[in-house]
């Protein structure tokens, strides 16, 4: 059941927003509506949309799908600024941004794996909030570290975050706290991780305002956190209520037809998923078919934006 929620107003001084797909598979609905809060939030605000391609894990990645992805965005009639930017293209920015952490003391690396943090984390001192990394690398002597590095494990790196709290607004949820734990900046195999990548592209391309999934909501205080201490500004953010099937379940392939490809096939138009999209947050009638344009307008009109999230 949708409920009515207040994306609370004005929007941020610096309104530029973007859309950050990984081209791991085809949006489906839930993807496409939030692109276009995105893209609409941005364009009443008379500010820049960008679109970036997340495509750092390289054994998922799938370069037709990136592909796929914009040609679905642009038959939406959501357009973009500028170049599409792929962070396999930017990996010297992560680089660089990892030496001033690590410059700064803030990096150690970590020969932990999955199962071990699993067996830290239910051992008799009791779990981590949140499933955090228990810091079982943090204080190695030297010797520990050279016995770990001798076992021919490449290590990760993590971030030394000494738990740090951080508060922020969101523009949906309102007050958000989160503890920071020691989260991995760069992979044991070399890839940067996604919050450094992330939260340093945003800062890079000069971004106001983060909307995205409220799936990503408990990440944010990490990126916040890689933000304040690399001195870069961040944006604001508004994390966007999940798509559910009728079982309850989030949006999957099991509901049926819910990517672009598959309403058009059942015989919708592209204009026609667009607008259930948009009365699916309150900006359109059942029925009625607004262009991009005239969604942009109703945005612009709401003096308080209340939407159906």
């Amino acid at each position: 059941m949708a409920e009515r929620l207040h994306l609370r107003a004005p929007p941020p001084p610096r309104a530029d927003g973007r859309f950050a797909p990984s081209p791991t598979g085809p949006l489906h609905l839930g993807n496409l509506r939030t692109a276009l809060l995105a893209w609409l939030l941005a364009r009443a605000a008379g500010a820049r949309f960008l679109v970036r391609i997340e495509d750092l894990d390289v054994g998922r990645v799938r370069a037709e799908q990136g592909a796929g992805q914009l040609a679905d965005l642009a038959a939406l009639g959501i357009d973009w600024d500028g170049p599409v930017e792929r962070q396999s293209e930017h990996t010297a920015r992560y680089a660089e941004a990892l030496d001033e952490l690590r410059g700064a003391g803030l990096v150690y690396e970590c020969w932990c794996t999955r199962a071990e943090i699993r067996e830290a984390a239910s051992a008799p001192h009791g779990p981590q909030p949140g499933g955090a990394y228990p810091g079982t690398c943090r204080e190695l002597s030297a010797a520990e570290r050279r016995a770990r590095a001798a076992s021919g494990r490449p290590p990760a790196l993590r971030i030394r975050a000494a738990a740090a709290g951080i508060t922020f607004t969101d523009r949906i949820h309102g007050p958000v706290h989160g503890v920071v734990d020691d989260f991995v900046v760069r992979r044991n195999d070399g890839a940067f991780a996604y919050n450094l990548a992330t939260a340093v592209d945003d800062a890079a391309q000069g971004i106001g305002e983060v909307v995205r999934g409220d799936d990503l909501l408990d990440s944010t205080p990490r990126q916040l956190w890689l933000l304040e201490r690399l001195g870069r500004r961040a944006p604001a953010y508004a994390h966007v209520p999940l798509l559910y099937g009728p079982d309850g379940a989030r949006l999957a392939k099991r509901h049926g037809a819910v990517i672009l490809a598959e309403r058009m096939a059942l015989g919708e138009s592209a204009g026609e998923v667009r607008a259930a999209l948009a009365a699916s947050i309150g900006l359109a009638r059942p029925g009625e078919v607004p262009t991009p344009a005239a969604l942009v307008e109703r945005v612009r009109a709401l003096t308080n934006l209340e939407l159906q999230l």
